[in-house]
Formats: C-alpha cells, sequence, structure tokens
C-alpha cells in the first residue's frame, strides 16, 4: 500500500476544503454543508456521485485502482465512519464530524419533499424497496418517488435502468446494493447521460423498511454502530469491520510515522 500520494481533486461546484487519507480525498464538510452543496448540483442539473467512505472503503481505494478512481472523482465526498474522522485527527487535518450516510440520506429525502425534488429507489430485495418507498411516502406525504428498482439484477440489465431513469428523470437516485458493484454502476449511469446525484446508501433501505434495526441511540453517540451491525450480521460483518479495521489503523500509524 502506498501512502502519502498527492492527490489534486475539486469539487465541481464547491470551493470547500479538502484532505487527503490514504490516498483517498475527503471533502471538509458537516451534514448542514454537505446539503447545501448538494443541492447546487440538483439546481444546476450537474451529475454528481455522492460519495461517503469509511475505514473499509479507504482500505479498497488502495487495492482497487478503478475503485480509487471513481472514489477520488467524485463531487462530493464525505467522511461516513467515525474511524475515518479518528484518523483525520490523528494525522493532524481533522473533519468536523461524521457524516452517516444513512441520516444523510433522510435529510435529503425531506429537502427534496420540502423543494419539490424527484427520487429513485434503486436496490435491496423487491419487497424491502416497496415497503421503503410507502414508508417514506407515509412520513412525507408530498414527496415525489418517481420509481423503484430492486437490486437483483445483472450488468447486461445496466442499459436498460438506465433509460428508465432517462425516462423518469429523478433528481436523487439512490442506490442500496453492495460494493464495488454499486460504485461500477453509478460510473456507468453517470456516463450514460444521466445527470441525478446518485448516492450509494449500503442497506439503508433495509433500515427504513424495518427489515434490519438500526444501533440503539446511545451506541451511535458512542461511534459504536459498526458493531452493532457486525452483531446482526456476523458471518458477513465480522472480517469486514475486525479484520479491515486492524489494516486500517495500521495503515493510518504508518502514515503517521511517515509525515513525522
Amino acid at each position: 500500500m502506498e501512502f502519502g500520494e498527492n492527490i489534486q481533486q475539486e469539487s465541481v461546484l464547491g470551493d470547500n476544503q479538502r484532505i487527503t487519507i490514504l490516498n483517498t480525498v475527503i471533502d471538509v464538510l458537516n451534514v448542514q454543508e454537505t446539503i447545501e452543496l448538494v443541492e447546487k448540483y440538483v439546481e444546476t442539473k450537474t451529475p454528481l456521485h455522492l460519495m461517503g467512505v469509511n475505514a473499509d472503503k479507504i482500505n479498497e481505494v488502495n487495492q482497487n485502482k478503478k475503485m480509487k478512481k471513481i472514489v477520488n472523482s467524485c463531487g462530493v465526498i464525505n467522511a461516513d465512519g467515525a474511524s475515518v474522522v479518528l484518523a483525520s485527527r490523528y494525522l493532524g487535518k481533522p473533519l468536523p464530524e461524521r457524516v452517516a450516510g444513512i441520516d444523510l440520506m433522510q435529510k435529503l429525502v425531506s429537502l427534496s419533499e420540502e423543494k419539490g425534488y424527484s427520487i429513485y429507489l434503486l436496490g435491496a430485495k423487491q419487497e424491502v424497496v416497496e415497503k421503503t418507498k410507502k414508508i417514506l411516502q407515509k412520513t412525507y406525504p408530498a414527496l415525489k418517488i418517481v420509481g423503484i428498482h430492486n437490486g437483483y439484477f445483472k450488468e447486461k440489465d445496466w442499459i436498460s435502468i438506465s433509460t428508465e431513469l432517462k425516462e423518469k428523470k429523478p433528481d436523487f437516485v439512490f442506490v442500496g446494493i453492495t460494493s464495488p458493484m454499486k460504485e461500477y454502476l453509478i460510473e456507468f449511469l453517470q456516463n450514460n447521460g444521466n445527470d441525478a446525484v446518485f448516492m450509494g446508501v449500503g442497506g439503508s433501505f433495509d433500515v427504513i423498511s424495518g427489515n434490519i434495526p438500526r444501533a440503539p441511540l446511545w451506541m451511535q453517540k458512542c461511534n459504536l454502530e459498526w458493531l452493532f451491525r457486525v452483531m446482526q450480521e456476523p458471518n458477513r460483518l465480522f472480517k469486514r469491520y475486525f479484520v479491515g479495521n486492524w489494516i486500517f489503523i495500521k495503515s493510518v500509524y504508518l502514515e503517521k510515522r511517515r509525515l513525522r
């Protein structure tokens, strides 16, 4: 893994400060600043891949050249992980706060209801995405949900998904499928002429629908939401968080030594 690479990227519509941690560009933004910047993309119909990075994503950036290129070319890149915020402070370039993906998604959904923006839900099982739609419509009665699509499709179906998005013209597309396919799909859809704000939301549809519970508030405040997720899905997430976090911590330590 290489450290300290000089990566120069800029947010297309923002003049916000950016830092680099372990070859990964991150915007120095809090939640409200992120929302204000994202809305500029919506208002100007400027395509945006709204990216959230955690320790696992940064590990992947340093192991996958294609992922590195995609992540660092995104217009807005948030720290969606307490470990990333803590690492930024340890490295002497502190980020203001964690911008949790599920919280940001719901704030953008609320903004969409308020401003009349439209959204599209892409991902999860069919029954989950349908239930997510119903719950969002109940919570935000004036919300425009112009379409939904489950996350069980093949690469050959990407063209038809792109065609539907061009017909529906959503302002936001929330993508709830696993990485790195999520990032590859969003890159394809943007290159295919879709000008929406695309945001990967991980398992947010499962949480919103009630299919998977979210961590209690006290665990969220103590930065232990990752541990709660591991407890819910140990077979799938144990290696990602325990092994992955160790790799991330070691990498941050080595970067600190290099900076010294």
